[in-house]
């Protein structure tokens, strides 16, 4: 007895999608015990996630803290220079006006 085409195409599809599927569950599996790895490697448990997520979070918050100081910092240094420049030119004015 021959089987129609199409239920070979399904049997066949089926059969790859499951290979597929293992494959992937495999390879995530594999990934999960790298990261897992590397972690502990840098002292890092599966238990400590809230703390470390929790100081990411505190990192970010100073490095942008950090670059808004920087920021105004940068701002109020021009701010001097152009002032200074500004007096400088009023008072030479100020001399020329008076000879």
């Amino acid at each position: 007895m021959k089987m129609p085409d199409d239920e070979i195409r399904a049997i066949v599809a089926e059969t790859l999608a499951e290979q597929h599927r293992l494959h992937q569950e495999s390879i995530d599996a594999i990934v999960l015990k790298a990261v897992a790895s590397v972690l502990a490697s840098f002292g890092i448990e599966d238990d400590d996630r809230k703390e470390v997520r929790a100081d990411f979070q505190h990192l970010r918050r100073w490095r942008k803290s950090v670059e808004q100081a920087q920021s105004y910092t940068f701002k109020a240094v021009i701010t001097v220079i152009v002032t200074g420049l500004v007096g400088a030119v009023w008072l030479g004015v100020k001399v020329m006006l008076g000879k």
